[in-house]
């Protein structure tokens, strides 16, 4: 069992930057697969950002690729999202979420955060 907990969410003008951070309340290294999803009203859940906890390759969705990076904290069991560029089509509410094993894919991740909102402004 694992719970998370997001921050960092805020409002920002098109082309600036937030950094989301995702607090684990257990050890994650080697365990857990960690990611960040984001649902807009009216549109399904997407995969954003993915990793490993013990490290390795980073995966993201192409919306992101190039202005978001994923990365963590293990002495923190913190997850991060640092968000540059943004445009207004990011405005979501931004989800943590944590599954064991595999990391390879978005589906069935079954621990989450409450979520922290996003908003960019044009």
């Amino acid at each position: 069992q694992v719970q998370l907990v997001e921050s960092g969410g805020g409002s920002v003008q098109a082309g600036g930057s937030l950094r989301l951070s995702c607090a684990a309340s257990t050890y994650t290294y080697g365990v857990f697969c960690m990611g960040w999803f984001r649902q807009a009203p009216g549109t399904e859940r997407e995969g954003v950002a993915r990793i490993y906890s013990s490290g390795g390759s980073a995966y993201y969705a192409d919306s992101v690729k190039g202005r978001f990076t994923i990365s963590q904290d293990v002495a923190k069991n913190t997850l991060y999202l640092q968000m540059n560029s943004l445009k207004p089509e990011d405005t979501a509410m931004y989800y943590c979420a944590a599954k064991r094993g595999w990391c390879d894919n978005f589906e069935d991740y079954n621990y989450w955060g409450q979520g922290t909102q996003v908003t960019v402004s044009s």
